[in-house]
This record gives C-alpha cells, sequence and structure tokens, in this order.
C-alpha cells in the first residue's frame, strides 16, 4: 500500500512538473498544422471551440494511434518488439552519459561536458565538424533506444528537456556565426531527419506531453521551411537536404506545408541527380565513400516515395542512374570490397558493403553483377572484363580477376572536384593477393574551425603526401588531368594522361600493366620549370621494407612472401630518399608508415623522366631486374623501346606513350 502511494506522488509530482514547463496554448499555437487533414476532425472542432489543451490531448491521441505513416528506421508499432530487450553497454553508457551532458557529437571525439545549464555553443576542439555534428543532434539516438528498451522515464524526460532547452537558445541570429553551424541549411536537414525518429521513441511517453507536442511541431515546421528557402547551392549538401525535406514531408503529412516539402525534396533530387552523376555513373565529387553515400540518398527518397504513395514522381531514367553509380562501386572497388581513400573517404569494411550490396539488390533483383556482389560471387556473375575505366570520374582500374587472388592497381586521373578531391592526380593504390601494398594517406580530419587553419588537414591533403609528381615538394597548383589515353588487351593494359601540374611544368604519367603480372611506370615532367622533382611512393604501415639506395630499389619483407619490390630503372642523377608519412583510416586516428621518393633535379627546359618498375613477387627476395634500351627509345619524344630482362626472362616494351 505504502508503494502504491509513493507511485502514485510520484506521478502527481511529475504531472506538476511537466505542467509548470508547458506554456499556455493559442489559437496560433495550431498555425502550422492542417486541421482539415483526414483524422483530425475533433482536433479541429475542439480549436474552434477555443479548446485549446483539449484540442492538444487529441492531437497527441491522433499521433499515438496513427497508422498510415511509415519512417525509415524507427517506428511507434515496433516499440513493443523492443521493449525488455538487452541493449549494449556502449549504448547505455551513451545515454546515461547524456543524463549528465556529457555528449559525444561525432565518433571520432570522446565524450565533452556542456555543463549543467547546457551550453550549445562549446567547442572544445578546432573542429567545425564536431560543432555542426553537435547541432544534427544526431547523440541523441542512445537516449531513445535506451527508453524504447527500458522504459525508463529519465531518458525521455532528458530527451524532452534538451529538446526545449536546444530549441529555447538556438533561436536563429542568437548569435553571428549560426549559419555556420546550428542554423546551417545541410545541419538543419539532419535535424530533421533526426528529430523524426525521435518522435516515435518517445511519443508513448507521458514526458511527451500535449504542449511539447505542439512545442516540437512548431519548431519542426520552422525547421523545414528554412531547409527548403536556405538550400545549399550544390554538392551532396544539396541531396541530403533535399532527402530530409521529403521526410519531414512524409512523415509530418497533417503539418500545412508537408506537400511542399515533399514537392520540393522530389524536384531537387530530380534535377541534380542529372547534374551531379557524371556519364560513367561517379557522383562529381570524386569520393568513393560520398559516392556510396550519394546512392543511399537516391535510394532512401525512392523508398520514402513509395511509402507515401509518390513512387511516380521520380522517372525510370532516375533508378536506372542508381543502377549504374551501383556498378560503379565495384569498377573503383578491391576484391575485399575496401577502396582507395580518395577525397576525405574512410576506410569501408566487407560486412559493411555486403549489407549495402544486398540492399541495392532488392532494389535491381535482375541485375546479375550486383546480385554477384551482394552473395560474396556465390550467385550471379561477375563484371565483364577485367581492366576498367571510369574516365569521367578519372577512376581507373587494372585488375588480373575479381577474386581476393588478383593483383588490382587504383589510379586517379580526372578532373577537378574542389569539395573532397585532393590534389593528387597520378596516386593510385596497388593491391596484391588480398593486401594493399601502397594505401592513400587519407584525409585524418575533415575540416577546419572557421578561417583557422588546420596543419593536419593541410598535409593529408598535400600533394606530396600522395603516389605523384611534385616540383620542390609544392601542392600542385591545377588537378586536371587531360589527353587521357586507355586500352586494355590480354598482354597490355595502358593508362596515359598529363596533368598542367605547375606554372611551366606538365606532368605526363604512364602506367603500363604488362603481362597482368606487373607494372611500369613512365613520368615525365615537360616544360620550363627548374626546381626539384620528386615521384613519391608509400607503403602500408607493417611493410618492414629493405632499401638499396644504390640499386634504387625498395621492396617490402613480408613473412607470408607476399611481397613488392619498387625499382627505378634510369637511375642517371637520381638519387633515392626515405620521407615521413602518415596513413588515416579513420576520423582523427593516424598511423606512421614507410614512405620513399626517387628524386631528380630539372636545371632547365629539357624533359625530365622517370621509368619505374613495381613488381609483386613471391619470396623474401626480389627478382633481378636490368633494362636494356633499344634504339627506338627516346622519352624525350614519349617513345618507349626497352627490353626488360627479369630473373633471365625477356620483355620488350614498345610504345608511343603520346597516342
Amino acid at each position: 500500500m505504502k508503494l502504491s502511494v509513493v507511485f502514485l506522488l510520484t506521478l502527481i509530482g511529475l504531472g506538476m512538473n511537466l505542467k509548470a514547463q508547458d506554456a499556455p496554448l493559442t489559437k496560433e499555437s495550431f498555425s502550422t498544422v492542417n486541421l482539415s487533414y483526414p483524422g483530425l476532425e475533433n482536433v479541429n472542432k475542439a480549436v474552434g471551440d477555443e479548446q485549446y489543451e483539449q484540442a492538444a490531448k487529441l492531437l497527441l491521441d491522433y499521433y499515438r494511434n496513427r497508422s498510415g505513416v511509415k519512417h525509415l528506421s524507427f517506428n511507434l508499432s515496433d516499440n513493443k518488439s523492443f521493449a525488455g530487450k538487452k541493449i549494449n553497454e556502449e549504448t547505455r553508457g551513451l545515454a546515461d552519459n547524456i543524463l549528465k551532458h556529457q555528449f559525444k557529437p561525432h565518433k571520432g571525439y570522446p565524450a565533452f561536458n556542456y555543463g549543467q545549464d547546457i551550453n550549445w555553443q562549446y567547442r572544445p576542439v578546432k573542429d567545425q565538424l564536431l560543432s555542426t555534428f553537435l547541432h544534427r543532434t544526431a547523440f541523441w539516438e542512445p537516449l531513445g533506444l535506451v527508453y524504447r528498451s527500458t522504459g525508463d522515464e529519465r531518458y525521455a524526460k532528458e530527451w524532452v528537456f534538451e529538446l526545449r532547452d536546444w530549441v529555447k537558445k538556438n533561436k536563429r541570429g542568437a548569435y553571428p556565426d549560426d549559419k555556420d553551424y546550428a542554423w546551417k541549411a545541410f545541419v538543419v536537414s539532419f535535424r530533421l531527419n533526426h528529430w523524426s525518429g525521435y518522435f516515435n521513441l518517445f511519443l508513448n511517453s507521458p514526458n511527451f506531453t500535449p504542449a511539447f507536442l505542439m512545442e516540437f511541431l512548431q519548431s519542426y515546421n520552422e525547421q523545414s521551411d528554412y531547409v527548403m528557402a536556405n538550400y545549399t547551392d550544390i554538392g551532396n549538401h544539396r541531396l541530403y537536404e533535399a532527402l530530409h525535406l521529403m521526410y519531414a514531408g512524409a512523415n509530418f503529412p497533417e503539418l500545412q506545408h508537408a506537400a511542399a516539402w515533399r514537392k520540393s525534396g522530389i524536384e531537387v533530387l530530380n534535377h541534380e541527380i542529372k547534374k551531379q552523376v557524371l556519364p560513367d555513373g561517379v557522383q562529381f565529387e570524386l569520393s568513393p565513400s560520398y559516392h556510396i553515400g550519394t546512392i543511399k540518398i537516391f535510394l532512401d527518397a525512392l523508398q520514402i516515395a513509395q511509402l507515401a504513395g509518390l513512387s511516380k514522381e521520380f522517372p525510370k531514367n532516375y533508378s536506372d542512374l542508381v543502377e549504374k553509380m551501383i556498378l560503379a562501386v565495384g569498377k573503383y572497388s578491391f576484391p575485399d570490397y575496401t577502396f582507395p581513400l580518395y577525397g576525405n573517404s574512410f576506410l569501408t569494411n566487407k560486412t559493411a558493403m555486403l549489407r549495402d550490396y544486398q540492399n541495392w539488390a532488392k532494389v535491381f533483383p535482375d541485375n546479375k553483377v550486383i546480385e554477384y556482389y551482394a552473395t560474396d560471387g556465390a550467385k550471379g556473375q561477375a563484371p565483364d572484363g577485367l581492366s576498367t575505366a571510369l574516365p569521367n570520374a578519372g577512376f581507373y582500374a587494372f585488375r588480373n580477376g575479381w577474386t581476393e587472388k588478383a593483383i588490382v592497381m587504383q589510379v586517379k586521373a580526372g578532373p577537378p572536384a574542389s569539395f573532397h578531391s585532393h590534389p593528387d592526380n597520378g596516386t593510385f593504390d596497388l593491391w596484391v593477393k588480398g593486401r594493399n601494398f601502397t594505401p592513400e594517406p587519407g584525409s585524418f580530419i575533415y575540416a577546419n574551425l572557421g578561417g583557422q587553419k588546420n596543419t593536419k588537414r593541410d598535409w593529408y591533403r598535400s600533394t606530396k603526401v600522395h603516389q605523384t609528381l611534385t616540383l620542390d615538394d609544392q601542392t600542385t597548383d591545377i588537378n586536371k588531368a587531360f589527353d587521357q589515353k586507355w586500352e586494355a588487351s590480354p598482354t597490355l593494359d595502358r593508362l596515359t594522361f598529363s596533368n598542367p601540374s605547375y606554372q611551366n611544368l606538365t606532368h605526363q604519367r604512364s602506367i603500363l600493366f604488362v603481362d597482368k603480372t606487373y607494372f611500369l611506370i613512365v613520368d615525365r615532367a615537360i616544360g620550363d620549370a627548374q626546381g626539384r622533382l620528386d615521384i613519391h611512393y608509400v607503403l602500408k604501415e607493417d611493410a618492414q621494407p629493405k632499401t638499396d639506395p644504390g640499386k634504387l630499389q625498395v621492396y617490402t619483407s613480408y613473412t607470408d612472401n607476399n611481397n613488392l619490390l619498387i625499382q627505378l630503372l634510369n637511375p642517371s642523377k637520381a638519387s633515392l630518399k626515405t620521407e615521413e608519412s602518415f596513413v588515416s583510416y579513420a576520423y582523427q586516428k593516424e598511423a606512421p608508415r614507410p614512405a620513399f621518393a626517387f628524386e631528380k633535379e630539372k636545371n632547365g627546359p629539357e624533359i625530365s623522366s622517370f621509368m619505374t618498375i613495381l613488381y609483386p613477387f613471391q619470396g623474401k627476395i626480389p627478382p633481378l631486374v636490368t633494362i636494356k634500351e633499344n634504339a627506338g627509345n627516346d622519352l624525350n619524344k614519349g617513345l618507349l623501346d626497352i627490353t626488360l630482362l627479369i630473373n633471365g626472362k625477356s620483355k620488350t616494351l614498345k610504345k608511343n606513350l603520346n597516342q
């Protein structure tokens, strides 16, 4: 009996506490709601009778009982099936920290204490990404997951409090740079996405009062209108904004502007997919990770449209382009489903990519290549051919197979891409029998804080840390490959391209894949510029390379006998030097790794050239490689005519690199 009284008093106290927070309701409180929407007849009548509290209660009852709206991630009808299920300790720990206002907006950083009186402008590190992620509010999700599992009202009460606190302290214009953070349209759009899911996770809580519902809808409506009026001009941000407006319109069709939000999102996506997806199927920011992200945007939009009965708003050529985008992923990937870390990409894994392919296969069940990837080769069919080109993006792949025993070199030689692309034309990753010997450095950190520079970001973006040519270690002025020549045959695949890297200096690189076994790279520095030329190479962090400056060669020493030799074949006036280098597979994480460069001085207008062999070999002793320059060999004119002798076996290569 005593426990029942205590429980009753607790509920009464909770109700009084909630009541104290609730603002009085007026007719204006319902201005965002389409009171003529089917199912809101009783709400409309109560508003007409000026029974505003009753109207809000009826509207809350409506939302708690509606069944025609489906969210892509969190639905009210799912909550019962999760009740009582064990929640993982990491999620519970994050939720418990949020109760103490210790937020972890970004996985690359620890949780930070934002204060008992929450300071939403607290910026604990010089990385604007952390601050924008705070205002996305994705970090609230653990509160909802733990509440759904436990029913513990502490988590619901805290979410209601923090959302109200955020709205109160982050009104538009509340601080000078709010359009870079809380009111950046891209960030606002993510709130629309997250809040629509949290709405369903907490909707049945007694802390979710009728008055709070009206506050929520008012804020949600304001933010949706703001995104529609403030789209980003270009890039994946614009895509996300359009998608999240579709979320808003589909999840809250009862709001006055819902149809306009949906229409706006659909129109933007239909327009942007033709603008942002290149003819070869690659999204124009030229980042493998962001390319996959944009596939998800376009497919989520299709799914939202289907749930809302609007699938006819997307024409067939929309889904055809998405299908082409998916096929491009396989072309720029390795057999283990990873890909080079071009342009602010971070390392993925096979499990994640298989999950993506399995989702894609549901949308395109008749595509046998997608089925091949979705089943890890068990079904479907491998792509036609071996070496592949995505010429509009400038992504080229030399390969001798599609399995994990293959040799694959992924090369980047494309157009400018100012958003995420690094100035690194000519760089490559060489993957042999399950090992990426020369991984791209990655990006370590995504952005600066306002106008303040970040030396780490600048280092990872610099040309000298990529596998290409530099003049005096300077970052290239222009990253725009031209005059590409691509050919593939059973015995020789070849890519040649030029890049106007510096004033008065063009870098021409030719990569030859010989007998589907090894690579010859010919670099030519053409122009009047003078200075120190370096051809940079990097190795995996555990390579433990052996270096022979006399032979101008470096080779790895893996104990599994899967190794790589890199050797300069025209050593005149060249030297070998080691360099400091790092690789970053995940945000704010890096590891030192071996790197070196072949170096020459360029003292006049004469063309300087480097001819390098990359030879994968089995064992601990590298092959003996010698070169004979035949009579027709003249790299100044772009004429290659040599005979290679590799462990006593000769191979003649004759090619006009300009044709």
